[in-house]
């Protein structure tokens, strides 16, 4: 039985790309029993609303920066799924006070009013950028991960457990490279920051997926990895628009040629499965045979997206850009 079937969930960010797959897929598969949307915008929830259509759907208006609303759209919720970020690197290098106020702000009055209402389970939405983050939205994730996970220190004898997903980017979200490129396609040229830039990639759907099946094994505590296919950015540029002009105008600030999801520190208190890697916590409340089948890494092992065992093809990009 899936882990949310009848379940009250709350899910915040919940008008953004995942919230908007996380309801569809939800909906569709898992027969939860109400999900409350929590975001700032109207419009985005009245066309959340018309979409779907389902009376299952509530909808709260509310920022993760106001801890009283949170407390209260979180009364008798079993699950949530706090996906509420600023993510738009320029626009946190621009406004890093709101990025801290919401990435890390909010993610601290998630936690207090998770565990005032004892809700169940907590999975936040991480991303590679938290690893060895080179910019201000890196850092601010990063940090809200130490939060969920440690957050499993203050429950006392509460029920709540936390835990984090962290992936790569999103085939085809807003704001990613892939709409760019189409967009630029009509001129006829690609702007590439760097020829030799490699990136993890997950189709929406999939990450979607990977976080309900990680609610499902959480015991609290873990950060979950998928194991997903890096892309090369020079062959995107060449599946999107071949005959275009590739012009060069060099890394932006807060940007990496490469990305990590798993550290060579991490790995030494990580465990590999056959479709993810687990980071176990280095904490006192971490029972070390909860997840007893996965297997230890060598010494000094990363994960990284340009020595990954795992490329998307061009073929495939063409189907993934077909199916967008």
């Amino acid at each position: 039985m899936s882990v949310i079937k009848n379940k009250t969930i709350l899910l915040t960010g919940g008008t953004g790309s995942f919230g908007n797959k996380f309801t569809e897929v939800a909906l569709k598969k898992h027969n939860p029993k109400t999900i409350r949307i929590f975001s700032r915008g109207e419009k985005l929830q009245d066309d959340m609303r018309q979409k779907f259509n389902d009376k299952r759907l509530r909808f709260f208006i509310g920022d993760v920066r106001d801890r009283n609303r949170l407390h209260r759209a979180m009364t008798g919720v079993d699950i949530v799924v706090h996906a509420a970020a600023l993510k738009q690197v320029p626009a946190c290098e621009y406004n890093p006070i709101e990025a801290i106020k919401t990435n890390i702000d909010g993610a601290a009055n998630v936690i207090d009013a998770a565990i005032d209402n004892n809700v169940n389970k907590v999975m936040t939405i991480s991303t590679d950028k938290a690893v060895h983050p080179v910019n201000l939205y890196g850092a601010t994730k990063m940090n809200a991960e130490k939060l969920f996970i440690q957050a499993n220190s203050y429950t006392g004898q509460g029920n709540t457990v936390f835990s984090c997903t962290r992936y790569g980017n999103v085939i085809g979200s807003r704001g990613s490279v892939i709409p760019l490129f189409l967009k630029q396609k009509e001129s006829n040229v690609l702007t590439i920051t760097d020829e030799k830039m490699t990136r993890f990639w997950i189709r929406l759907e999939d990450g979607v997926d990977f976080v309900i099946k990680c609610i499902d094994k959480m015991k609290g505590g873990e950060i979950f990895i998928p194991k997903i296919p890096s892309m090369k950015i020079m062959d995107l540029a060449d599946v999107i628009a071949p005959n275009a002009e590739k012009k060069i105008i060099g890394i932006r600030p807060g940007e990496k040629i490469h990305e990590t999801l798993l550290t060579e520190d991490e790995s030494r208190h990580s465990k590999e499965f056959d479709d993810l890697f687990l980071i176990e916590p280095e904490h006192s409340f971490w029972k070390k045979d909860y997840h007893n089948n996965g297997k230890e890494l060598p010494d000094g092992y990363s994960y990284t997206s340009d020595k990954n065992d795992d490329w998307i093809s061009k073929e495939k990009i063409k189907k993934i850009i077909d199916e967008l």
